[in-house]
């Protein structure tokens, strides 16, 4: 079954080994219907080079009126700005992005397979939006599929899912111009100047570690199928010192992501914990030089850090296994070890100098 990937309501597709092989074009102003429905809503996307502007047009209907939405994309840095033309004074939001943002050439895999296996297959050309296209027609997944491509630039104009009053039009483009649109299309509004996107996540995990973001990895799954030894650190964000506070760990190797256990914390006075539920048991007394060592890591586990801090308690998380080395290194990285309340991150050093073992 195909399914569709967007952003700003946009849903083109691109073929790759069965058409030619090319490059897909970085200068163009296409023009589609939004999701294929027929009440005159539009999306315009114009591009140049690392410069997208997409202009999100709904006429007027059911008693609201008509709306017009731009949001230039910065696809080099990854930020983006939206605002509404019509207001007065404009106002922008901005904010960064990652993956897809909604390239018309971006979603090369699932039809592409399709002709690939020989499930689509070429039915004739017609002219849609100005271009002459190739139709294929067949099933994926079971699932009837008709795509009008243009072979010249690997561009879905049309693509139709499903037969009958339960057919869906995912990709309806209305018009492809391949040229670079005016440079001016692509300028901020000067009341949005001041507008700032939030850091992106590169961009945060080189400010908590003051290192390149690329030696880390987040607490993301899928766990590495690999084992290794896991040296845990807390440490504080920024500098990378160990936080100089007393602290407490505790962990539960049992870790059922699929069935979570529940943890109870005891408080004591000074903010001491104590620890219960699942398999979670403290290990404070296994850190060695601020260092806990944990052999054969699990896939995934429990784990809670508690520092000591009055009328504050513990909590806890689960974390996926990473192995770059026989021994990785996992920090815990506080924002503040005075108030442990604004947070922390945890973060593997895949390489670069946090990543050696410490312990040698």
């Amino acid at each position: 079954m195909l399914s569709r990937k967007n952003l700003s309501c946009v849903a083109l597709l691109a073929f790759a080994p069965m058409l030619r092989a090319q490059t897909p074009p970085t200068a163009y102003t296409i023009i589609e219907g939004v999701n294929g429905e027929n009440n005159g809503a539009t999306t315009t996307i114009y591009r140049s080079g690392d410069k997208v502007l997409q202009e999100f047009n709904q006429p007027a209907q059911g008693g609201n009126p008509a709306s017009r939405t731009l949001t230039l994309i910065d696809l080099a840095k990854h930020v983006n700005w939206s605002w509404d033309p019509a207001a007065d004074p404009i106002a922008c939001g901005a904010g960064t992005f990652s993956g897809d943002w909604g390239d018309p050439f971006g979603m090369m895999g699932e039809l592409n397979d399709g002709i690939h296996k020989g499930e689509l297959k070429p039915g004739g050309t017609q002219m849609l939006a100005g271009v002459s296209t190739t139709l294929y027609t067949g099933s994926t997944g079971g699932t009837p599929v008709k795509a009008w491509v243009d072979q010249k630039d690997g561009l879905a104009v049309k693509v139709v899912v499903g037969d009958g009053p339960q057919s869906m039009t995912m990709v309806d483009v209305r018009r492809v111009t391949f040229a670079a649109p005016p440079a001016a299309k692509f300028a901020l509004p000067n009341s949005c100047a001041g507008a700032k996107a939030p850091p992106t996540a590169a961009e945060t995990v080189a400010a908590l570690t003051s290192d390149d973001a690329a030696n880390w990895v987040a607490n993301l799954g899928p766990s590495s199928k690999n084992s290794c030894t896991i040296v845990f650190r807390v440490v504080t964000a920024g500098s990378m010192a160990p936080i100089g506070r007393k602290y407490q760990v505790a962990i539960d190797p049992t870790y059922n992501i699929d069935s979570p256990p529940h943890y109870t914390f005891g408080v004591g006075d000074d903010g001491t914990s104590t620890f219960s539920g699942g398999g979670l048991h403290e290990v404070t007394n296994q850190v060695r030089n601020g260092m806990l060592r944990i052999e054969n890591a699990p896939a995934v586990f429990g784990l809670s850090m508690n520092i000591l801090t009055p009328g504050h308690g513990a909590d806890s998380t689960f974390i996926y296994r990473h192995c770059f080395a026989p021994v990785t290194v996992l920090y815990d990285i506080v924002n503040d070890v005075n108030d442990p309340s604004k947070g922390e991150t945890f973060l593997f050093a895949k390489s670069g100098r946090y990543a050696t073992d410490p312990t040698r």
